[in-house]
């Protein structure tokens, strides 16, 4: 996909836009330091955020996962928004290792709830909207539920981690959600995806 930046410029897979980048680090309620980068707009408002939750790092996920890296490198000049990135426990990038070891989807609720609360009380974003890739969807859906967020997009979501109980929160929440299913997914093809969220009415794909 290419697009005109405003400045006669293709958007290529290798484009990377003007943004403030800073390393971060925070440390979660059980004392794990998980590190991570912010990207912000270079000017004008910062308020608006998008915090990323990356795939299965067993896999090869990380907070560099292709769409996320893009996402940082593009989405601050392009739409002006704060892109936050981190490496759950255990898993590591070009940014360095986060403490700790993986927690098939349990111990990393404290990740998360440490990512989110970083993002409103350190960074100051005021509308926070939290992002899943493939195992970040699972997480997502069972700990992003801090009534400061504004919404989950979910990307490839598997389900694997999730069970009925996380669907039914969300049900009942009504905060928005959007989920990208790809129509060749290796787990949950667009169809089945439907069936499966069937009982979250504000879902929109």
């Amino acid at each position: 996909m290419t697009k005109l930046t405003g400045m006669s410029e293709l958007i290529r897979p290798s484009t990377t836009l003007p943004a403030v980048r800073t390393p971060i680090s925070f440390l979660t309620s059980d004392g794990l330091k998980l590190i991570g980068e912010v990207a912000t707009p270079v000017t004008g408002d910062r308020s608006l955020g998008l915090l990323c939750l990356h795939p299965l790092p067993t896999h090869g996920g990380m907070m560099d996962s292709h769409i996320y890296k893009k996402a940082a490198n593009r989405l601050p000049h392009m739409a002006g928004i704060t892109v936050i990135r981190f490496n759950t426990r255990g898993t590591s990038s070009e940014q360095g290792t986060s403490e700790g070891q993986f927690g098939s989807g349990i111990t990393e609720k404290e990740d998360v709830i440490a990512a989110i609360n970083y993002c409103f009380e350190v960074l100051g974003i005021q509308k926070l909207w939290v992002s899943g890739w493939s195992f970040g969807t699972d997480l997502a859906l069972k700990y992003a539920r801090d009534p400061r967020i504004s919404g989950l997009i979910l990307l490839s979501p598997p389900l694997r981690f999730s069970d009925v109980s996380d669907l039914e929160f969300w049900a009942q929440d009504k905060r928005p959600i959007i989920a990208l299913v790809p129509e060749f997914d290796d787990y949950l093809k667009p169809s089945q995806a439907r069936e499966k969220f069937a009982t979250i009415p504000q879902i929109a794909f």
